[in-house]
């Protein structure tokens, strides 16, 4: 049982780390380079920001379960990420309201333009949510 627990609380912090990053992320979007963020960008903040809480408590307190909480407010991130990427690759209409579709920022490393680094952030999680389940 100890190395389940070990096991749980490594990939309850790799996932506490990704939702913090993200979250870090978000925030110097907004705040550091005074973008202002679309309405689905504020829905995938909501879903990121109570994950550095929540999964962090978790990875302290060695509770795998915690992923029952967590991955619904992922896959609601997610969906909405999927949604913004694909807005913005088809320049389409916003159906939720506000400039949605328009890419504010694209890193110039790779390209990717803000909803596509959160649809990164949200699959790495899922990823790790699903695995820790998978392997603990």
């Amino acid at each position: 049982m100890t190395g389940g627990r070990s096991a749980a609380t490594a990939w309850l912090s790799a996932a506490t780390a990704v939702a913090t990053l993200a979250t870090a992320g978000s925030l110097w979007f907004s705040l550091g380079l005074g973008l202002t963020p679309c309405d689905l960008c504020w829905y995938q903040r909501i879903a990121m920001y109570p994950l550095v809480v929540v999964l962090g408590v978790a990875a302290v307190e060695e509770r795998p379960a915690v992923a029952r909480t967590a991955l619904p407010l992922v896959a609601v991130g997610l969906g909405l990420a999927v949604y913004h990427s694909y807005l913005q690759a088809t320049l389409a209409e916003c159906t939720v309201g506000g400039p949605c579709a328009t890419v504010l920022w694209r890193s110039p490393l790779v390209g990717l333009s803000i909803p596509n680094l959160s649809l990164v952030a949200f699959g790495v999680l899922a990823v790790l949510l699903v695995g820790m389940r998978r392997r603990v």
